[in-house]
This record gives structure tokens, C-alpha cells and sequence, in this order.
């Protein structure tokens, strides 16, 4: 049904791009940025403007918006990703006898954005990593469907996180201890093991080259120190805590970081990372906007004449892909990223 409100939208914009101004966007600059290297096909094209949410244009409007924000407020300092959890009670207690939560998209979207309107609320109003000054959030949607969400959040200078002694008042690497508080204890273990990889899984998909992307097993660290990128190292101790899981024996060097009250109030993947410095904050805002996972090639006779159009509209329609989450949160109208304070392009 989505996929029909979205082929109305886009037949609306092919034929009414006169109304659109399409000649704005028919420029040399334009062009360029599309990828467009023939000459011929200036000006002969069918253009998806920034107004139709999801389109690289939209993307790159929104990725400059918010880097208006940080030339305001300047870095951010809280790179943090909420995943959802289709095991939350909101969502089992709703469903049928057998039924299970991928059967009920609408199910899994609407409390998915109730969970995300109150992280937003104890980012801002509790305050629970200091005066927020500004921030940006995405929803995104997995393979498997399952919605996440990005947030990148700019503190006050008086309640920026400077010293990495403080780092650890917001961030823990690390296992909890299961007898002082148990309910910590397993939502680390199910939702912040990374893995296991490496040796114990080759086959992991984040395994590249022979080694992990994500740099896990971490090495063993009593302290937590600025690294040479934008994270730093976490404190990673030797406690002797190992937990099984897939099999495995895991221990510290696989814990994921996190916030400990975000992780036991949500009971989700819910990472948090520190932004120690302004090496990498170009890259994270790209990341943050980079959109869906697409591919899209085309083969063409290069001894043609050299006049066919280059149709944006049908390019997005070719590559796009949509799970019945993503389905169900674009019918029911809900935000899909925000930038606060707002930002207005002239």
C-alpha cells in the first residue's frame, strides 16, 4: 500500500516539473553533483526535488542543516544508536497467541516511536548527559526490517565531556556485576556482546579481511584514554566475568558501550559513544545522513546518440527497497529525522 502512495507522489512530481522549477536544478553544479559527465544530457532530465522526503537531494539539504548547527554550537559530543527490540512488553503483550512481532509492523513502528519520543524527552529534559544545545536524530530502517535511530547530540560548553575521567560517567564498557543489579547484567549480555568473531566466527558479517571492522576483541585497559580517531578507549579491566554467548565464552573485551540507566530503561542495543574530537564530525554527519542501502547500474550502448535523459525517478524507484516497518511508519506519517534548534534554508 505504501509503495502506491509513493508511485502517486513520484507520478505527480514527473508530470508537473514545470511546477517544481526543474530548471533550477539544471545546471552545471547540479549535474556534477548527480554524476552526470555528458554534455548532451544537460538539461534533459527528469528531477526529483528536495521536497520528496528519502531523495539524495533531501539528504544532502538535511546533512548541511545540521552541519549549520554545529557551526553554531560547534562538535557533538554523543554519538548515540537506539535499536528496536521486538521482544519489548509493549510489543509481545499485544500480539496474538503465536503470533509473532514481524506479522505486525504497525505494531513494532508505533512503539518503536513512543520508545524514541521518550529517549528524545531524557536527552532534554532530564538532561541525563548535561544541557543539550542542539541535536539530529535518523530513523533507518534494517535488512530484517527492524527500525534503529541515530541521534548526534551537541552539548553546552559548560557541560561538555572534556577529561576522560568524565567519559566514564556516561559510558561503560564493560560487564555489570549480576548479584548488585541483575536486570543490568542480562540486558548487557543480550543486547551489548558484539560477535563472537574472528576465530570463534569467521563468518561474521563484520569480518573483513580476516579481521573485525569494529576492531573487537578490544584490548584489556584499566583506564579509559582519548584514541587517535573520533572514539576513545574505554576502560576494558580484567574483572574475570565471562559470559556464554553463541557458544562462545565472552568476556570484557566484547562488551559494546553504553549509558547504564539508557540501557536498563530501554532493554535494547542502545549504544553510546563519546565524541572526544573534531577529526571525524564531517564523516559521522555523512553517516548519519548517507540513506538507504541501494545500488543501481545501468548498461548502455556507448555508439548511440548520446540524447538519452537521465530520469532521477526512476533511478530512485529501481534501487529503493521497503520492509513492512518502514511501510507502516511513512502511512502513519511519522517523522523520520529532526534537527533541533531549526534550521530554515533560504
Amino acid at each position: 500500500m505504501y509503495i502506491k502512495i509513493e508511485i502517486t507522489r513520484l507520478d505527480y512530481i514527473r508530470n508537473n516539473q514545470n511546477i517544481i522549477r526543474v530548471d533550477l536544478y539544471q545546471g552545471i553544479i547540479d549535474s556534477y553533483n548527480s554524476g552526470m559527465t555528458r554534455g548532451a544530457n544537460i538539461g534533459r532530465l527528469f528531477i526529483l526535488p528536495a521536497s520528496f522526503i528519502g531523495c539524495d537531494r533531501d539528504f544532502r539539504r538535511r546533512y548541511l542543516s545540521s552541519m549549520t548547527v554545529v557551526q553554531r554550537y560547534g562538535k557533538p559530543d554523543i554519538f548515540l544508536t537506539i535499536t528496536c527490540n521486538p521482544r519489548w512488553p509493549e510489543i509481545e503483550r499485544e500480539l496474538l497467541p503465536f503470533e509473532e512481532a514481524q506479522n505486525r509492523p504497525d505494531l513494532v513502528s508505533r512503539v518503536f516511536r513512543a520508545k524514541l519520543l521518550e529517549l528524545k524527552k531524557d536527552i532534554c529534559i532530564p538532561q541525563i548527559f548535561g544541557t543539550a544545545a542542539g541535536y539530529v536524530y535518523v530513523v533507518e530502517f534494517q535488512k530484517r526490517g527492524l527500525p534503529h535511530a541515530h541521534f548526534l547530540i551537541i552539548l553546552y560548553s559548560d557541560s561538555k565531556i572534556r577529561m576522560p575521567d568524565q567519559y566514564d560517567d556516561f559510558v561503560c564498557a564493560e560487564l555489570s556485576d549480576a548479584a548488585e543489579n541483575p536486570h543490568l547484567f542480562s540486558a548487557v549480555v543480550r543486547h551489548m556482546m558484539h560477535g563472537p568473531c574472528g576465530r570463534d566466527n569467521p563468518t561474521n558479517p563484520c569480518i573483513r579481511d580476516g579481521n573485525c571492522k569494529n576492531h573487537y576483541p578490544r584490548e584489556f585497559a584499566d583506564t579509559t584514554t582519548n584514541g587517535r580517531d573520533s572514539y576513545p578507549i574505554y576502560r576494558h579491566r580484567r574483572t574475570g566475568i565471562q559470559v556464554t554467548v553463541r557458544r562462545s565464552r565472552l568476556n570484557n573485551r566484547w562488551v559494546v558501550s553504553y549509558n547504564t540507566f539508557l540501557l536498563g530503561k530501554y532493554d535494547c542495543h542502545l549504544n553510546v559513544e563519546i565524541c572526544s574530537t573534531i577529526k571525524a564530525v564531517k564523516y559521522m554527519y555523512k553517516y548519519v545522513y548517507k540513506g538507504h542501502d541501494r545500488i543501481y547500474f545501468a548498461v548502455t550502448d556507448p555508439s548511440s546518440s548520446g540524447h538519452e535523459s537521465f530520469d532521477e525517478i526512476t533511478s530512485y524507484q529501481s534501487a529503493r527497497w521497503i520492509s513492512p516497518p518502514e511501510a507502516a511508519w511513512r502511512i502513519f506519517g511519522f517523522h523520520l529525522n529532526e534537527i533541533h534548534p531549526n534550521v530554515v534554508p533560504l
